[in-house]
């Protein structure tokens, strides 16, 4: 059995995990207030937004976030009944769900972008130096590649 962390490493992680907790809860508040739209909402528009083609299949969009299928049906069936997307069945194999924006959504999305890009200056990279976003880049690639190479996956 691994040795539990140290006082020190529990300490850094919580300091983290907070962090991550409030940044989050600002932008939500904050992209709420000027758009309207959920982190959840700009999430979806902002991946739709940036397809190649002018849908995206619903199992893409779903690995792309690395939602669970529920949590994603759930997200859609939302922003349908709000006019920002548009759900229908794939004619090349009628099982498989497509998901277009509307031009509502489109426009909207392209608000939430703006108003996302300007909420992570003002909260992030105005707060970095340089050699502190270079580190915070670094410590994200590290633990991405860590978790891909990791065994004990679920």
């Amino acid at each position: 059995m691994k040795p539990p962390i140290t006082d020190f490493q529990r300490a850094a992680w919580e300091n983290y995990q907070q962090s991550c907790a409030d940044l989050s809860a600002r932008i939500s508040r904050e992209l709420a207030h000027h758009t309207g739209l959920s982190e959840a909402d700009y999430a979806v528009l902002a991946a739709l937004s940036q397809a190649p083609t002018e849908y995206v299949r619903a199992i893409t969009l779903r690995h792309e976030l690395a939602w669970e299928k529920g949590r994603l049906s759930h997200q859609l069936r939302r922003m349908e009944t709000r006019g920002l997307l548009l759900r229908e069945e794939c004619s090349e194999d009628n099982r498989s769900i497509i998901i277009r924006v509307t031009d509502t959504g489109r426009r909207l999305a392209a608000e939430a972008c703006a108003c996302y890009e300007q909420l992570v200056k003002r909260l992030v990279i105005d707060a970095l130096t340089p050699e502190q976003l270079n580190t915070l880049n670094q410590i994200a690639d590290t633990l991405r590649l860590h978790w891909e190479n990791s065994a004990e996956t679920p």
